[in-house]
C-alpha cells in the first residue's frame, strides 16, 4: 500500500513555475545581499543625477558669482561656494553625469575587448593563445597610470579621450576573466557536437559560447565601472582628464579644492565623499552580483531561483513506514 500511495503521489506532483532570470536576480539580491542592495540604490541615484542634472541642479556649473566667494555650507548653498562663487552643489550633480559618462562608456569599450581578446584566445588556443597572453602580459608589466598619462598625453584632454584610453587600457590587462571561462566551457560536449557537425567557428563562438560567459562579462562590466571612476578622477587631479570649466570630481580636488583646502576644507570634502560613496556603491553592487551569478558561490544550487523542493508529506510517510519495517541488520 505504501508503494502504490508513493506511485499515485509521484505523478500528482506540482512543479513550481521557474521565475524569469532578472527578476530572480533582482529577488535574491534584496533578500541575501543587503549591501549589494545598497550599492544597487547608490548606482541608480549616480543615473539619475546624471540624466536629470540639468533639473536637479539649482545653478549652471559654470554660473559664477551665485553667492559670496568661498561660503560656507548654508541653506541658500547646501554645499557651500568656491573660489569664483559657483555653487559647489550644483558642480557635484554635473561632476556626476561625468562619472556617469566615464563609467558607461569606459566599461562598455572594455568590456566589449576583453569579450573579443577571451573569446578568440581561449577558445581557439594553441599558438594563438599563447600569442595573445604573451602581448598580455606584457601590456601588463607597465604601471596603469604610466599608460594612462602617456596616451593622455599624446591624445589630449577631453571626455571622449578619456573613455577611450582608459577602454583600452582595461579592455587589453582584463581579458584573463573571460579567457578562463571560456576554457572551461569549450570542454563541453554540445560544442563539441556543434564542431562535428561542421558548425563555423565565429557560430559556435556566437551560440554556444558567449550565452554561457555572460555571467563572468556582467561581473567584468561592474568591476570596472568603479575602477574607471577612480581612474579617471587620478588623471584629471593630475590635469590630463576633463578640461575646466566642466566639474570632475577629481578635477573639483586637484583645483580650487587643492588651492584652498585650509581656508574652505568643504570644497574638497564634498566631491571626495561624493567619489566614495560612488565607488563603494558600485562596488559593493559588483561583488554581489559576482556571489548570484557565478555558480561555483552559489552554494551548489543548481538553479538561480533557489527554490528547494520538498517531499511531499504522503511520500515522506511511505518513505518512513517502508524504513521502519525493513528488517534490522
Amino acid at each position: 500500500m505504501a508503494e502504490g500511495a508513493v506511485g499515485v503521489y509521484t505523478g500528482a506532483v506540482k512543479v513550481r513555475k521557474r521565475r524569469r532570470f532578472l527578476v530572480d536576480v533582482l529577488v535574491r539580491l534584496i533578500k541575501e545581499k543587503p549591501l549589494g542592495t545598497v550599492g544597487a540604490g547608490i548606482v541608480l541615484l549616480l543615473l539619475f543625477a546624471g540624466i536629470f542634472a540639468n533639473w536637479l541642479a539649482p545653478y549652471s556649473y559654470e554660473q559664477i558669482w551665485v553667492g559670496p566667494r568661498l561660503a560656507p555650507p548654508s541653506a541658500a548653498h547646501w554645499m557651500g561656494t568656491d573660489n569664483v562663487g559657483r555653487d559647489i552643489l550644483s558642480r557635484v550633480i554635473y561632476g556626476a553625469r561625468v562619472s556617469m559618462f566615464v563609467g558607461l562608456g569606459v566599461s562598455a569599450l572594455a568590456t566589449a575587448l576583453n569579450a573579443i581578446i577571451g573569446l578568440s584566445s581561449g577558445f581557439l588556443g594553441g599558438k594563438t593563445d599563447l600569442v595573445i597572453q604573451r602581448f598580455v602580459d606584457a601590456w601588463m608589466c607597465f604601471p596603469a597610470l604610466f599608460l594612462m598619462l602617456t596616451f593622455m598625453a599624446l591624445v589630449g584632454a577631453g571626455l571622449v579621450q578619456v573613455i577611450v584610453v582608459l577602454g583600452v587600457l582595461y579592455g587589453i590587462s582584463g581579458s584573463r576573466t573571460i579567457r578562463s571561462a571560456v576554457i572551461g566551457i569549450k570542454q563541453n560536449i554540445y560544442v563539441e557536437a556543434a564542431r562535428s557537425t561542421g558548425c563555423p567557428t565565429w557560430l559556435i563562438l556566437l551560440k554556444h559560447i558567449l550565452p554561457n560567459v555572460m555571467a563572468p562579462i556582467i561581473i567584468v562590466f561592474t568591476t570596472i565601472t568603479g575602477a574607471a571612476i577612480i581612474a579617471e578622477a587620478s588623471i584629471s587631479f593630475l590635469g590630463y582628464g576633463i578640461p575646466p570649466p566642466t566639474p570632475s570630481w577629481g578635477g573639483m580636488l586637484s583645483g580650487s579644492g587643492r588651492q584652498y583646502m585650509l581656508e574652505a576644507p568643504w570644497l574638497a570634502i564634498w566631491p571626495g565623499l561624493a567619489l566614495s560613496i560612488v565607488v563603494y556603491g558600485i562596488n559593493m553592487f559588483g561583488d554581489a552580483l559576482r556571489d548570484l551569478l557565478d555558480p561555483r558561490l552559489r552554494g551548489g544550487l543548481g538553479r538561480y531561483s533557489g527554490v528547494k523542493h520538498k517531499q511531499p508529506k504522503t511520500a515522506r510517510l511511505a518513505g518512513r513506514e517502508k524504513t521502519d519495517n525493513m528488517p534490522a541488520k
